[in-house]
């Protein structure tokens, strides 16, 4: 169930970078407003990501406990409640787009240039936002295929209509909003059709117990959601505490995260392929396979993002004179490859942690450990390091507090698992 959604999440990641480089031929002021949207989308796609772990979380065990009608009515009632919620926070967005961009501090320069992409990026955010509760339906019923290919396929057409819509049509930055917007307006026409063909949403949501059912979602879904809003803010948090030393510094900092982010895409695969499994068994009351589950996946990751921390070592060298010309960034860039992709197998135990944990309905517990793993064992150690080693300090913090948050994590994961199993 991983591998689809390996490939597919790759695609995605490719597809936001290419639109980067599009938009940065257009010149400074188009690539400095996409910049300001950034913290908008991670508003909008932390709603919509919560309400997609509450989906496959629910989902999954009323399936697991053979309720299948009840779990067809619940994906209805998802893709409406996710619509509506997703269409109001669009609407507020653009109508208090004013106060938002003063908040950011966007130069009035850039604020015609900001307007005119707005609209149509809220309206392909709207849109993205549907298509990605179609996948979580998906994936709660089992099938990870169908939304694995159907973003490889929309990542495909997104980055054809980009050089088509921006430059042949003349459209600007705008244009990358419409080839995003078309993208996944074609992946939707194709994944709901499948949904209802295959009986997994049902509309007639008055025979469905709604107070309960609401209260299911949003008990999972609000703190998914603001365990999603933690590591922006964590970021800007890192960022700040970098840029103490300058700017090749910040620099070799950013490339060493967009590095990550690639180093642990198959935990992100996993996050998403085990919680339908989890909520399955769950449902069926099989603990003893979860744990006998969990265990594989902490197995693989511990050995898979090891060997992946020592590639990065001994490559540091070649990739960091690959990756910048400026001998300063070079030079930070070798020095974070040779320690901090070495902790990514504590990270991938802590993020699947907070995944599985939402899987089990024991959301709070994964909201504490993602809160724990930035503000009390990631940002602390970042700024200890820095104050008793300078940048090197810094990188080797960033080193123990991964490594310490997976452990974290783990026990807190092991503690709720044997409250589970008292549970009658």
């Amino acid at each position: 169930m991983t591998w689809p959604m390996l490939f597919g999440v790759l695609s995605l990641m490719t597809f936001q970078l290419t639109d980067s480089i599009f938009v940065g031929q257009l010149g400074r002021d188009p690539l400095a407003a996409l910049g300001f949207t950034v913290p908008m989308q991670q508003l909008v796609s932390g709603m919509y990501v919560g309400l997609g772990i509450a989906t496959t979380a629910i989902i999954s065990r009323t399936l697991g406990q053979g309720e299948d009608l009840r779990a067809q009515r619940l994906g209805g009632l998802v893709i409406t409640i996710g619509a509506s919620l997703a269409l109001t926070l669009c609407v507020s967005v653009w109508l208090l787009q004013n106060l938002i961009l003063d908040l950011l501090g966007a130069a009035d320069t850039l604020r015609p240039v900001i307007r005119e992409y707005w609209a149509p990026w809220l309206l392909s955010a709207w849109t993205g936002a549907m298509v990605y509760f179609s996948y979580a339906t998906c994936r709660a019923n089992g099938d990870t295929r169908l939304p694995g290919y159907m973003m490889i396929t929309t990542s495909l057409l997104n980055i054809a209509l980009d050089p088509l819509y921006i430059f042949v049509f003349d459209w600007g930055l705008p244009g990358a909003a419409w080839a995003t917007i078309t993208a996944f307006s074609v992946g939707a026409l194709i994944v709901y059709p499948t949904l209802i063909r295959r009986q997994w949403l049902r509309f007639d949501l008055l025979q469905l117990q709604l107070g309960k059912a609401i209260r299911q979602l949003s008990g999972i879904m609000a703190p998914a959601m603001v365990s999603q809003l933690m590591p922006p803010v964590s970021a800007m948090l890192a960022t700040a505490l970098v840029a103490g030393f300058g700017s090749s510094a910040v620099a070799a900092w950013g490339l060493g995260t967009r590095l990550e982010f690639f180093s642990i895409v198959v935990v992100l695969a996993l996050t998403m392929s085990m919680p339908p499994m989890v909520g399955r068994l769950l449902g069926k009351g099989d603990i003893e396979t979860i744990r006998k589950l969990v265990r594989i996946a902490v197995r693989f990751i511990l050995g898979w993002q090891l060997a992946v921390g020592l590639i990065w070592l001994v490559a540091s060298g070649m990739v960091s004179e690959l990756f910048s010309p400026d001998a300063d960034v070079q030079k930070v860039l070798a020095s974070y490859l040779v320690r901090v992709p070495l902790s990514y197998s504590g990270l991938g135990v802590c993020i699947l942690m907070v995944s599985v944990n939402n899987a089990l309905g024991m959301s709070l517990r994964a909201l504490l450990i993602s809160t724990l793993r930035l503000f009390a064992c990631y940002l602390p150690l970042l700024w200890l390091g820095s104050q008793m080693g300078g940048l090197t300090g810094l990188m080797t913090g960033a080193l123990i507090g991964n490594l310490l948050a997976g452990l974290m994590a783990y026990g807190l994961y092991r503690q709720g698992m044997a409250r589970l199993r008292q549970r009658p």
